[in-house]
């Protein structure tokens, strides 16, 4: 891969595509994933999101709430948790962007100096590098 990185945080979207097996997922996406080299970090903003829409009825996600430290090991995934300093981050960013889940990674991205893997070009108004 060209453009190698050594270290990824997946926004959740992508997480869940990644262990659907989703078409969905761009070339880019899958070569940061199949890279041996590069560490792909979940943030606890995830398992957190995942588990609201799932209980709400939004998102069929039952196995994966069971079993999400597990499906992370399985794919050698590193859970990034949240700490103060993320979130005094994700606080005092701008309010273009009003998804409390989504502000938390782009305030982990920024802290831990990583790029996020996402679809959502919004994270670039945030100085956060977007890899898609």
């Amino acid at each position: 891969m060209g453009d190698r990185v050594s270290s990824v945080l997946l926004d959740t979207h992508v997480l869940l595509w990644w262990f659907q097996a989703s078409r969905r997922l761009s070339p880019k996406a899958l070569a940061v994933f199949r890279d041996p080299e590069t560490t792909v970090l979940v943030s606890a903003a995830c398992a957190w999101e995942i588990a609201i829409k799932h209980k709400a009825g939004r998102l069929e996600a039952a196995d994966l709430v069971a079993n999400f430290e597990a499906r992370l090991e399985g794919d050698r995934f590193l859970e990034l948790p949240i700490t103060v300093a993320h979130a005094v981050r994700a606080g005092m960013l701008k309010e273009s962007h009003e998804d409390p889940f989504d502000r938390m990674l782009i305030a982990q991205a920024q802290c831990e100096g990583v790029p996020v893997l996402t679809t959502d070009k919004r994270f670039e108004e945030y100085d956060v590098q977007r890899i898609w």
